[in-house]
């Protein structure tokens, strides 16, 4: 009996994987005792999807870009027939042997999966495909086995560092919270994952959703929890529905609930849908928007240890660290210190995406370099294009360049570029793009963000994006460099919160490593990388251009005149740089300079 397993993810599911699985159900239900149909989560090849697999016990054959036509022919030679097809759709293969072959084998043996351990190889929706791998046993060992002080000492041991971008040492946390007394402690999972670019946590919570549920309940056990809630943003849809029923599943198992797995402790938790304010990654913020109240940060002390939601002793992590918790404790925490650095243990979740050829998701030890992510990982810059930086960290993150790739990845280096781990996203950039662009991008993101409790926050980042609107507009003068950068330093010093303090990075590693392209923009008035529209001149090819006249239909302004078949003229002055032209040329005989 085969089983086929499509890739039901977010990313799957953008592809067109619902056609796909849909034309499967057909046809499984055509020889039901050949074969099997069942559905995972993001295996992290996002840039492969739709997916599909065929597990026949002894290999597992994975098939890239599978449409409802590429599902019949898969049917027919692969599954009926036991022909397997040699073609583009053929990514991954994995033999009983351990060999693997494929046109991505080095894009998933190059990793070590711990966190996403199970996404793309259990059903996220089945409570006992996740037991069947060993699901549950950690926190039946921790609450049966071990004290709370035993769980603590352990993750300490593991040397888990918080994965939310703080890198905080996660035993140590936990001991802050257990060392308060209360009638009640609240476990609380942040997954309110809000930087551009970043989706480790969706993905986890929709390939593997027992895993942070199974952390969380260790969690509870070390610091005496009651109560857990899973703080997600509402735009994250398919990671709520399979947490519901995977937290019905397990009340149903006896794992949540009153005297959980006869252990004598009581815990349940729910669900928080967040509307999406990045300022309630803070986690005093996104304590004020659980019990209803505006999401705004509080001032520390006390600390959430000791009065965190609704007051009380309170313990919150993110997605990645819960669901590192039950490898940890089923495995030790010698086998999780084995991987890393010396002060960096473990492995750490990367989503790449920008201009780099295969996005999607990978887990590294921590101490990869930034080359092996972007080149053997992720394949290189999409259109051979040339590497010109990475975004770390989101929007409290910054650039690091090109000349700086043979870096190590993890919570000592990375802040020595100016930039910080963060959650895990990695945004990559080529030769086309303008770091003062990217600057006002990631600003424009954070002073929208930004929740108006600070000055310096809420009017200090609208002075800066000013000045970055002007910059790119050719509109700048040499004073606001300076401007920049006293602004940096002062928010980051007045600022509350995490979102404001951390808020001038793209500007101040931008400015770093770039300030001849901020030089450009201001005495010269033009874009180095050619990207800012107002700062370019756009110029007919009349080698190339064969006067089909579509551009000139484009143009809002009719700057564009040539009759038809005949070579077509840009007029300068009536230009607006809208860039239409450019977008519906498809002979490529319109550029910019």
């Amino acid at each position: 009996m085969k089983k086929i397993i499509v890739g039901m993810g977010t990313c799957g599911l953008s592809a067109g994987a619902q056609a796909t699985y849909d034309r499967l159900a057909e046809l499984v239900a055509e020889h039901p005792d050949q074969c099997e149909l069942s559905i995972t989560g993001c295996i992290g090849m996002c840039f492969r999807e739709p997916l599909v697999e065929i597990d026949d016990g002894k290999s597992r054959v994975i098939y890239g870009g599978v449409d409802p036509k590429g599902a019949d022919e898969i049917m027919e030679s692969h599954v009926l027939n036991d022909k397997r097809i040699v073609d583009e759709n053929l990514v991954y293969c994995f033999e009983e042997d351990d060999s693997s072959s494929g046109t991505e084998a080095v894009y998933l043996d190059m990793q070590e999966r711990i966190v996403l351990r199970n996404c793309g190889n259990i059903d996220p929706e089945s409570i006992d495909d996740y037991i069947a791998t060993g699901g549950y046993e950690g926190a039946r060992i921790a609450l049966t086995e071990m004290t709370g002080a035993d769980v603590i000492q352990e993750v300490k041991d593991s040397g888990l560092r918080g994965r939310g971008g703080a890198g905080f040492p996660t035993g140590l946390k936990w001991s802050f919270c257990a060392g308060y007394d209360g009638d009640k402690k609240y476990v609380v999972c942040n997954a309110d994952e809000g930087d551009p670019g970043a989706f480790m946590d969706r993905s986890v919570l929709e390939g593997d959703p027992h895993a942070v549920i199974e952390g969380m309940i260790i969690c509870a056990q070390a610091i005496q929890g009651t109560h857990g809630y899973i703080y997600c943003r509402a735009e994250y849809p398919l990671a709520i529905k399979r947490l519901e029923i995977a937290l019905a599943a397990a009340r149903e198992k006896g794992f949540l609930g009153k005297n959980i797995m006869g252990s004598g402790m009581d815990f349940d938790m729910k669900i928080k849908q967040g509307a999406g304010a990045f300022v309630c990654g803070e986690e005093t913020a996104l304590f004020a928007s659980i019990e209803g109240q505006r999401g705004m940060p509080r001032i520390r002390p006390p600390f959430p240890a000791e009065a965190g939601l609704w007051q009380k002793p309170t313990n919150n992590n993110n997605v990645e660290t819960f669901a590192n918790i039950p490898w940890i404790i089923r495995q030790g925490a010698a086998a999780y210190s084995a991987y890393g650095t010396e002060k960096s243990k473990g492995t750490k979740v990367f989503a790449l995406a920008g201009r780099v050829v295969k996005g999607g998701l990978a887990e590294v030890p921590m101490g990869t370099t930034i080359e092996d992510l972007v080149f053997k990982i992720g394949g290189g810059i999409k259109e051979g294009g040339t590497f010109k930086a990475v975004q770390m960290g989101g929007p409290s993150g910054g650039c690091i360049p090109a000349d700086q790739m043979d870096i190590k990845v993890d919570f000592e280096t990375i802040p020595k570029t100016g930039a910080i781990m963060g959650s895990g996203g990695m945004v990559v950039m080529d030769q086309t793009t303008c770091m003062v662009e990217i600057a006002r991008f990631f600003l424009e993101f954070t002073q929208s963000e930004s929740c108006g409790k600070c000055t310096f926050c809420r009017i200090g980042t609208l002075r800066m994006l000013e000045i970055l609107e002007r910059l790119v507009h050719g509109e700048g003068v040499p004073e606001d460099i300076d401007r920049l950068k006293e602004l940096s330093v002062r928010i980051k010093e007045a600022s509350l919160c995490g979102l404001g303090q951390t808020a001038p990075n793209p500007v101040q590693t931008t400015l770093r490593y770039y300030l001849h392209e901020y030089e450009a923009h201001i005495n010269d008035h033009a874009c180095p990388a050619g990207s800012c529209q107002a700062l370019v001149d756009f110029i007919i090819n009349g080698d190339l251009c064969n006067g089909c006249t579509v551009c000139a239909k484009t143009c809002p302004v009719d700057a564009i005149a040539g009759n038809k078949k005949e070579i077509h003229i840009i007029d300068a002055d009536a230009c607006v740089k809208c860039g239409k032209c450019l977008t519906s040329c498809s002979f490529d005989a319109i550029f910019t300079q």
